[in-house]
C-alpha cells in the first residue's frame, strides 16, 4: 500500500488532483450542511448546469473557461436567491428553470461547434486529469475563505440556517449571509466540476451532510462529521481510481452511498439497542 501511495504521488497531476479534491470536498461538505437544512441542496445541481452551459460557450469562443464561468455562476446563484425570496417562483422551480435552460444552451452550443466534444464531456462527467495549477491556487484560497467564514460567522450561519425569520427579527442581516453562502457555493461548484462533472457535483454537497445527520444531532457535530466523511471518502476514491482505473466522479458518489448506508445501519442498530 505504501509503495502504491508513493507511486501515485510521484505524478504531478495526481498531486494536484488530490489537493483540489480534498479542498473542494471540504468546502462542499461545510456549505452542504446549511444548504441541506435550508432545503436548498439542489442549488448545486442547478449551478453545475449553469456552469456546464457557460463552459460550453466559453470553449466555443476560445475563451478561458474559469474566467468566464465563475462570474456567470456566481450571478446565477444570486439570481436564484433573489427569485426564491421575492418571487412567486419558489426555490426548487427556479433551480429547475435555470438549470434546464443552461443545460439546453450547452448542448446546442456543443452540437453546433466542431472539435469540442472531448473537452466538454470532461466537464459533463469529470476528469481527474483536468486539474491545473490555477485550480490548486483557487482551491486553497476558497478553502481558506470557507473555513474563515465558518469560524468567524458560525453563530450567524447557524441562526440563518435554522430560523431565518427569527434571525432577521433579532437584527441579523440574513441577506448578506445568504449571499455569502451562495457565492461560496458557486465557486465550489465551478472548481468541483472539473473533477466530478456537472452531472455529479451536487453529490459532494448532499451526501456528506445527509450521512452525518444519521448519527449526529447538533449543528456543530454534523458540520464536523460531514467534513471528515467527505474528505475520507474522496481519499479512498483517489486510491481506488488509481488502482482500478475507475471514473473519479462516479466512484465518489458510490463511496458516499456506502458511507451513508454504513451510518444508517449504525443509527438503526443504536435505535434497536435503546428499545
Amino acid at each position: 500500500m505504501i509503495s502504491t501511495l508513493l507511486e501515485m504521488f510521484s505524478y504531478a497531476f495526481l498531486v494536484r488532483a488530490v489537493v483540489v479534491g480534498v479542498l473542494v470536498s471540504l468546502c462542499a461538505s461545510l456549505l452542504g450542511v446549511s444548504l441541506v437544512l435550508k432545503r436548498y441542496s439542489m442549488i448545486g445541481d442547478g449551478l453545475s448546469h449553469v456552469g456546464f452551459g457557460t463552459l460550453a460557450v466559453a470553449t466555443a469562443m476560445n475563451a478561458a473557461p474559469l474566467t468566464i464561468s465563475i462570474p456567470v455562476v456566481v450571478l446565477a446563484a444570486f439570481l436564484l436567491l433573489r427569485i426564491s425570496e421575492n418571487s412567486k417562483i419558489k426555490g426548487d422551480a427556479a433551480i429547475a428553470l435555470i438549470s434546464t435552460s443552461s443545460l439546453a444552451i450547452g448542448v446546442v452550443v456543443i452540437s453546433l461547434t466542431t472539435g469540442m466534444n472531448t473537452d466538454v464531456c470532461n466537464y459533463m462527467f469529470g476528469s481527474i486529469l483536468a486539474m491545473s495549477k490555477d485550480d490548486v491556487t483557487l482551491s486553497v484560497i476558497l478553502a481558506g475563505v470557507v473555513l474563515a467564514a465558518f469560524v468567524l460567522f458560525y453563530n450567524k450561519i447557524f441562526a440563518v440556517t435554522f430560523d431565518e425569520n427569527f434571525a432577521k427579527a433579532t437584527g441579523v442581516k440574513t441577506g448578506i449571509y445568504n449571499m455569502m453562502i451562495a457565492f461560496l457555493t458557486a465557486i465550489t461548484i465551478v472548481l468541483g466540476m472539473r473533477m466530478m462533472g456537472a452531472m455529479l457535483i451536487s453529490s459532494l454537497i448532499i451526501f456528506p451532510a445527509l450521512t452525518s445527520m444519521r448519527l449526529c444531532k447538533k449543528f456543530k457535530t454534523v458540520t464536523l462529521c460531514s467534513a471528515i466523511v467527505s474528505v475520507v471518502c474522496f481519499s479512498i476514491v483517489v486510491v481506488l481510481s488509481y488502482i482500478e482505473a475507475t471514473p473519479t466522479g462516479a466512484s465518489v458518489v458510490l463511496v458516499n452511498i456506502a458511507a451513508f448506508l454504513l451510518f444508517w445501519l449504525v443509527s438503526f442498530a443504536k435505535g434497536r439497542i435503546r428499545k
